[in-house]
């Protein structure tokens, strides 16, 4: 009852205020009807606040999200189920459920009565363009008499979370360098990626289908030989995504960084559906193994959580990668490089390593002038060449590329930007 007063509305209190006036009108006048009129609006107020206070703690709170990790730009549905554990029927309820300023402002709903023992379901939808991890919750609820003379305000102590993934691109299906590379017990052949049937062989046992015979290699050897349906070989790579703040420009979700971690997101995606044994390497800490129970979600939360480092080392990026260098294919996302952090990268290249660099011209996100532009441009090419000369395979990466059309080049090498980086540092040099 004590909550129940100190719940009362302005129309409540105007009630109660109303109440004290007649009834001092009545003692002063002589007037017993003005004081059962001022009975009637002293009773009304506490009525309600006890009608409200009883039911304050007799309500149950579920909430569901569908999906609970969605990528940049999509929506998620967030159901709330209500449910009123008492005998006596609710008043109106206000739901307002606290929401972070990424996804929107707080939605309210009405609900205008709950029966005993009734529930009832209430939906909205969330949409986020920045990726993250946001708390969803705590909801609250604002209960009230049909009247409107009191209120009493509860917060459910549970809240959800709703992971924002990078965008995720789908990418055509090519023959990657150094797919065979590293070592471990052997695996199925991808049939997205190698096509349906493999051409090694082995000497026949006793017990092989005679449909998976060779009959090419029967003849050259002589003996009966059978197609492997395995390989000895365990395919490899490893993602490693530039984090320093420096290597990168613009803003907001059409930042340089943002296409970075939205292609390093649809590479990951694009190589564990091909079954390569994945690993994701960032600037900011993150060396997460991708395991096969736990699907493409690992890889993506740690994507969605990704910032900008603004004391970020290359050499340390390095380091971390070296430190379990185990071969295979390496698929760097790199911002803007000067010409020794590109050398820097050599590294990378032991172990018979295959290195592809999708090297950002983050300049090319900033409006610059005709001057700063060349220049930009100049040491973009100079840290291509780079690269270059100690092995790696570059593609460059301009504002308003995309990386479905990129992405076949990690297959056909990077002769093109060999000569227009070389043509670069040329004509440099006889600037000079």
């Amino acid at each position: 009852m004590r909550d129940g007063l100190r719940g009362l509305t302005t129309r409540g209190r105007s009630f109660l205020a109303a109440a004290v006036a007649a009834a001092i009108s009545a003692l002063l006048l002589g007037e017993r009807d003005l004081l059962r009129v001022a009975v009637l609006l002293a009773v009304l107020p506490l009525l309600a606040a006890a009608y409200v206070g009883r039911s304050r703690y007799k309500l149950a709170c579920v909430r569901s999200l569908d999906p609970h990790r969605a990528p940049v730009g999509a929506s998620s549905r967030v159901v709330l189920r209500l449910q009123n554990m008492s005998r006596l029927p609710t008043g109106t309820l206000l739901l307002e459920d606290r929401l972070p300023y990424a996804l929107g402002s707080r939605p309210r709903v009405v609900l205008e009565r709950l029966g005993a023992f009734q529930a009832s379901s209430v939906a909205y939808t969330v949409r986020a363009d920045v990726r993250g991890r946001y708390a969803v919750g705590p909801l609250g609820v604002r209960m009230t008499d049909p009247f409107g003379l009191c209120e009493l305000s509860r917060a459910f102590p549970s809240t959800d979370r709703l992971t924002v993934i990078p965008q995720v691109t789908p990418l055509p299906s090519i023959r990657l360098p150094g797919e065979y590379a590293g070592s471990g017990d052997s695996r199925a052949r991808s049939v997205a990626v190698h096509g349906e049937d493999d051409a090694a062989t082995r000497e026949y046992r006793m017990g092989d289908d005679l449909r998976r015979v060779h009959w090419k290699s029967t003849a050259r050897t002589g003996e009966l030989m059978v197609r492997r349906e395995e390989q000895p070989w365990e395919s490899r790579a490893t993602v490693v995504l530039d984090t320093r703040a420096y290597g990168h420009r613009g803003e907001g979700p059409t930042a340089s960084f943002e296409w970075a971690v939205s292609a390093a997101a649809s590479i990951t995606v694009h190589l564990r559906q091909a079954g390569y044994k994945l690993r994701l390497v960032t600037g900011s800490g993150a060396d997460v193994d991708a395991a096969e129970a736990a699907g493409d979600g690992v890889l993506l939360d740690h994507l969605a959580e990704v910032r900008l480092e603004q004391r970020g080392e290359l050499t340390t990026l390095v380091e971390r990668v070296r430190q379990r260098a185990d071969g295979g294919l390496i698929i760097a996302l790199l911002g803007s490089l000067s010409t020794a952090e590109a050398q820097l990268l050599a590294a990378l290249r032991g172990n018979g390593a295959t290195c592809v660099a999708f090297l950002l011209d983050s300049a090319g996100w900033l409006n610059l002038p005709e001057r700063a532009r060349a220049d930009a441009q100049q040491a973009h090419g100079a840290a291509a060449l780079a690269l270059l000369q100690s092995g790696w395979r570059v593609i460059g990466v301009e504002h308003g590329s995309q990386l479905p059309a990129l992405w076949p080049q990690a297959a056909r090498g990077s002769q093109g930007f060999a000569m227009r980086a070389a043509l670069a540092e040329t004509v440099a040099g006889g600037v000079k």
